[in-house]
This record gives structure tokens, C-alpha cells and sequence, in this order.
């Protein structure tokens, strides 16, 4: 499966963004789901993650400002984040883990300006 982002782009802050992952040809149902991000200069870093089950967990600095879902009928899962801040400017990827394997999108870049 191939995932792909959407939704990145240039906001202010306290701006709300939803980013999507979405995929064709294969159903996302039997896939568990993370949202990483990379800042510059900075290691990639765990911002949330749902189970198959629609369980989540966020990153401490993002619980309560960010929601992950997932949409079975549309085969997509989603990250909206509130009150954006400025340390929030990264590449966001998504990443579908089935058994041992995670498969990755190619990132969206999100720049949060002051």
C-alpha cells in the first residue's frame, strides 16, 4: 500500500489544518496508522497513532491540539491539528504498519508562521 498525504501548506498561528492519508487501489482497514514529523535539523518524531480499532495515542506536546481518525468508507485516515504553533513546522508523514512492516507517504510539508 502507498499512502499519500494531503493538506499541508503555509498557515498562521492558532490556524487549524486537517492533513489526510489516503490510498487507492487497496483498503486501509487491516492497517494501523502513525503520523510522524521531521522538523529541520531535527530527528523524526511520533505526533499520534490508531489502531485498526480506532484506539489513539498522541505525543504529549500535541495531546488535546490534535485529533487522528480514520474513514473506512472513505479508505482515508486523518490529522487535524488546532492552534497551530510555530514548533509545529515540519514535514508530516503518514505511515500504514500492518504485521511488521510500515509503509510510508512521501510527506506534506505544514509551516506555521508567527
Amino acid at each position: 500500500v502507498q499512502p499519500v498525504e494531503a493538506g499541508g501548506g503555509l498557515v498562521q498561528a492558532g490556524d487549524t489544518v486537517s492533513l489526510s492519508c489516503s490510498a487507492s487501489g487497496r483498503t486501509f482497514n487491516n492497517y494501523s496508522f502513525v503520523w510522524f514529523r521531521q522538523a529541520p535539523g531535527r530527528e523524526r518524531e511520533l505526533v499520534a497513532t490508531i489502531t485498526i480499532g480506532g484506539t489513539t495515542n498522541y505525543a504529549v506536546t500535541v495531546k488535546g491540539r490534535f485529533t487522528i481518525s480514520r474513514h473506512k468508507a472513505e479508505n482515508s485516515m486523518y490529522l487535524q491539528m488546532n492552534s497551530l504553533k510555530r514548533e509545529n513546522t515540519a514535514v508530516y508523514y503518514c505511515g500504514a504498519h500492518r504485521f511488521l512492516n510500515t509503509y510510508w507517504g512521501q510527506g506534506t510539508q505544514v509551516t506555521v508562521s508567527s
